[in-house]
């Protein structure tokens, strides 16, 4: 069996997709369970994603939350669509 890692790209596309999937909002706890990231990577995932606006962060009741930004549609709807164009050549 061979494990393939995802690479940066993969993982960015994973946060999003489950932000994605939670209505485009999602707790930090919850965001950890799904991305399969330690705290620290995904930490700085995270701060990257905010720093490239792709996702921003605000307090809900008290609570911290990750919302999907334009950006972050932006970047996923390409990236599904690239990752279709190089399966089609079988890469």
């Amino acid at each position: 069996m061979i494990i393939k890692r995802r690479g940066k790209l993969e993982v960015i596309a994973d946060i999003l997709r489950s932000i994605q999937n939670k209505g485009g909002k999602i707790k930090p706890t919850h965001l950890l369970y799904k991305s399969n990231l330690s705290h620290v990577k995904l930490k700085e995932y995270v701060n990257m994603l905010l720093q490239k606006g792709m996702i921003e962060e605000q307090q809900v009741k008290g609570r911290k939350m990750f919302f999907m930004k334009e950006q972050g549609h932006k970047f996923l709807l390409e990236f599904e669509r690239i990752k279709e164009f190089s399966d089609s050549f079988g890469l």
